[in-house]
């Protein structure tokens, strides 16, 4: 049987759809940089860095939207792709576009806080969170990209998600611990915004680790 891969990104690259696709998915990556980049100006206390790179992420988020909803009409047409690998392209990109929508939700959490004062444990923690969700993230797009060209490299890649992600959720269990010794320095609506964004963190950490999973399987197919 005919391997089954994301012949996308090499050999039906000029197809509309697929153009459209590819680029939703370096948007969704944009939108995991840029809020790695606006929790390490909130921890610096630098609120018009923190403000800016959130509007621009929310820029891209939008444009992640618009894309997603470019590629369904574009691929629902029929003539993009034969059956099998639409389906596997529309699914993927339901992936990517929930991942989008959890960093925008971290990032409005992060927003609300506004000058709050977040003790500099919590925000080192935070920070140390997004910057592993950059990694899973970058793994999960190298694991996507090499799908069709290498499959044990896509496979390897997906690996490096899983890890990742397993040191992004031991450090939002230590961080949740931390609540009970600030406590008393934060008030309670500051401390359930901060508890939402380091959830919308791990959530979109989870739905790397989860597409991670969806890759192997494509890798893996004869």
């Amino acid at each position: 049987m005919e391997r089954r891969s994301y012949d996308w990104f090499e050999k039906r690259r000029r197809t509309k759809g697929l153009e459209l696709a590819h680029e939703q998915i370096t948007k969704a990556f944009d939108t995991v940089t840029l809020l790695h980049k606006a929790t390490k100006s909130f921890a610096e206390g630098n609120l018009v860095e923190t403000r800016k790179h959130i509007q621009n992420l929310y820029k891209a988020e939008e444009e992640v939207d618009k894309l997603r909803t470019d590629v369904f009409t574009e691929l629902s047409k029929g003539a993009a792709l034969v059956a099998d690998y639409r389906e596997d392209l529309l699914h993927l990109v339901k992936r990517l576009d929930t991942l989008a929508d959890h960093t925008k939700d971290a990032a409005r959490c992060m927003q609300m806080l506004g000058d709050a004062k977040i003790p500099e444990e919590l925000c080192s923690k935070t920070v140390f969170m997004t910057g592993k969700l950059v990694d899973a993230a970058q793994a999960l797009r190298g694991g996507i990209e090499k799908i069709s060209s290498n499959a044990a490299e896509a496979i390897a890649e997906a690996g490096k998600v899983q890890v990742y992600e397993h040191d992004l959720d031991k450090e939002y269990l230590n961080a949740k611990t931390l609540f009970v010794k600030y406590g008393g320095e934060i008030n309670c609506g500051a401390m359930v915004i901060f508890d939402d964004l380091i959830e919308f963190i791990e959530h979109a950490a989870d739905m790397c680790a989860d597409t991670a999973d969806y890759i192997v399987v494509l890798s893996s197919r004869d």
